[in-house]
């Protein structure tokens, strides 16, 4: 079940890779000395691939997604976006992130929350009205353009952030443990949702989450993570057969590889002892 990183990866330099982390370190420096969140941190994901990130609070998952986003640089180590710095690639828009509040503007409507990084880039306001009108029908929220997020329950808030990181057609996507926030149904609903709208925009996703069956039922490979500092300790394939819909949760493959993470995440083959 567990598959070597090397085997799905591609190769180094290739500019096709929507992300490639070699060697990757980020050190903080506190009023208590310097912490290590990362260390070592070798990654690839392939153009149109869905990689989960888990692992135990604190170890780095959130500020790995951070770094290939740009919001913070690594301390030691290089980090490419499709063949370019990850400054460039902001700057390029290669990129689109979610995090797991939606941040919308509560003064503006959802239609104008998705359009912002086409006025932002100064898109002409006929395409941009067109993109804002494609982006709700992908999420399903076309009766509520012109509905202000309070009015919008929270998973309805999500759909209206996921529309607007992909408003400038991004090739990846980042994701910050986006359905966190949300009641079970509400979140497995969204899965659905977001498995639909990488298969149909064909963007790399990179997602954070805790969730061992959200990463499974997601993810062609859940990236394992240690405990701080931060080290990839296995990357598990969970690559579906079928269409990620709810038939896959009741799957046995699916069964086996959410055991097979969750022996990744444990270190171990579980038993009744140590699964309590």
């Amino acid at each position: 079940m567990t598959t070597p990183t090397a085997l799905l990866t591609p190769a180094v330099g290739d500019p096709t890779a929507a992300v490639h982390a070699a060697g990757v370190g980020k050190v903080f420096s506190t009023k208590d000395g310097e912490v290590t969140a990362l260390a070592g941190v070798d990654l690839d994901v392939a153009a149109g691939e869905f990689v989960s990130l888990i692992g135990p609070s604190g170890c780095g998952k959130s500020t790995l997604l951070r770094l290939i986003a740009d919001l913070d640089a690594p301390t030691s180590g290089t980090l490419e976006i499709f063949g370019k710095p990850a400054r460039r690639a902001r700057i390029d828009q290669d990129y689109g992130i979610a995090f797991q509040q939606a941040g919308l503007l509560p003064w503006r409507t959802v239609a104008a929350n998705i359009a912002l990084p086409l006025e932002l880039h100064k898109t002409a306001a006929a395409e941009r009205a067109a993109r804002v009108d494609e982006l709700l029908a992908l999420v399903g929220l076309e009766d509520f353009a012109d509905r202000y997020p309070d009015q919008l329950s929270g998973g309805m808030q999500q759909r209206v952030a996921i529309a607007r990181s992909l408003a400038a057609r991004p090739k990846l996507l980042l994701m910050d443990e986006p359905f966190g926030a949300l009641d079970e149904m509400t979140r497995e609903r969204l899965q659905g949702e977001l498995a639909r709208i990488a298969a149909e925009t064909g963007a790399a996703v990179v997602f954070v989450t805790h969730s061992i069956p959200e990463a499974v039922f997601l993810s062609d490979r859940v990236v394992v993570m240690s405990p701080r500092p931060g080290r990839i300790t296995d990357v598990v394939d969970t690559r579906a057969d079928g269409p990620r819909d709810e038939t896959l949760r009741e799957s046995p493959a699916y069964f086996a590889r959410v055991t097979a993470v969750r022996e990744a995440l444990h270190g171990a083959p579980l038993t009744r002892a140590n699964e309590r």
